[in-house]
């Protein structure tokens, strides 16, 4: 038996006739009636009990009338629930990164998520990327992508990837035929960075910070390509990873080099607030980041 005549018994045992049963399938009387006759014969019995005016179940139709509602409810409370599954997939994502350099390659990753997600919509909070923990926690973001890993349990941490943060100079530069530079030779440096507080610059905060030293000029220009610009014309110094240059149009006389003799290493992590997993909208979001930023 098929779905259809489960939907075809199921009707003219509720309206009791074949003239109110094919208007309700949208089938003439003869169609109707030619269905039932296939379907009887197929089964070896009689479904219905037929008269003028009113058709009723046979004992075996009886028993097929039971299984139509069960297969009917059964159906109806499927897609009842692929719906809320569906439903579960709208809403809205805020997301900051506490390293302006990451922004880049998340427009692209915004562009795959509007067309595999289409009811996810994702938000830039750059408002936030100076504090993204504490904004995860006073429920102004939901993802945040961070280099220290937060120890409260109220926040998920996953581990992203691991890169390096080098020093970009002039091949003219007084530093440029040191093999790696340490944090004595920023001193007399001018240093420029994206932007302030020094603190949330990482070449600051992990390695100079430590060793009690600050670059004796420091300027925050937040355009990457006017930075680039001015350590080509030999006016200063930047540090960022590799990987945030691509891209930019490097100039040739432009060299890299490591911070330390170890390397300037941090790891990315993607926070966000552990009751929020529930959230099937979240959860997607989550597992479509970690596809593509995942090493």
């Amino acid at each position: 038996m098929e779905l259809r005549h489960f939907r075809l018994i199921k009707t003219i045992a509720e309206e009791g006739n074949i003239a109110n049963s094919s208007e309700k399938l949208f089938l003439t009387q003869s169609a109707l009636s030619h269905q039932l006759r296939e379907l009887e014969e197929q089964l070896g019995f009689k479904v219905f009990h037929r008269s003028r005016n009113k058709w009723e179940l046979t004992e075996e139709g009886a028993e097929l009338h039971k299984l139509a509602n069960t297969i009917h409810s059964a159906i109806e409370q499927g897609f009842h629930s692929i719906k809320n599954i569906n439903e579960g997939t709208k809403g809205l994502v805020r997301i900051s990164t506490e390293c302006y350099s990451f922004y880049q390659g998340l427009p692209t990753f915004i562009q795959k998520m509007a067309a595999l997600y289409p009811k996810i919509d994702v938000e830039l909070i750059l408002d936030a990327t100076h504090h993204p923990v504490s904004k995860i926690l006073s429920n102004d973001i939901d993802i945040a992508i961070v280099t220290s890993k937060p120890s409260t349990p109220i926040l998920s941490c996953k581990a992203l990837f691991e890169d390096e943060i080098l020093a970009i100079m002039h091949k003219e530069h007084p530093l440029a035929d040191k093999p790696t530079l340490e944090a004595g030779d920023f001193s007399e440096a001018h240093l420029i960075i994206h932007s302030f507080p020094l603190e949330t610059v990482s070449v600051y905060q992990t390695f100079l910070m430590p060793n009690n030293i600050i670059p004796v000029r420091i300027s925050a220009i937040p355009l990457t390509e006017v930075a680039l610009e001015m350590v080509s014309a030999n006016m200063g110094i930047t540090c960022m990873p590799q990987w945030a240059l691509k891209s930019f149009k490097v100039p040739e006389e432009l060299i890299l080099k490591r911070i330390s003799k170890n390397g300037l290493k941090r790891t990315h992590y993607l926070i966000s607030r552990t009751e929020d997993h529930s959230k099937k909208y979240i959860a997607e979001f989550i597992s479509s980041f970690e596809e593509n930023f995942l090493e």
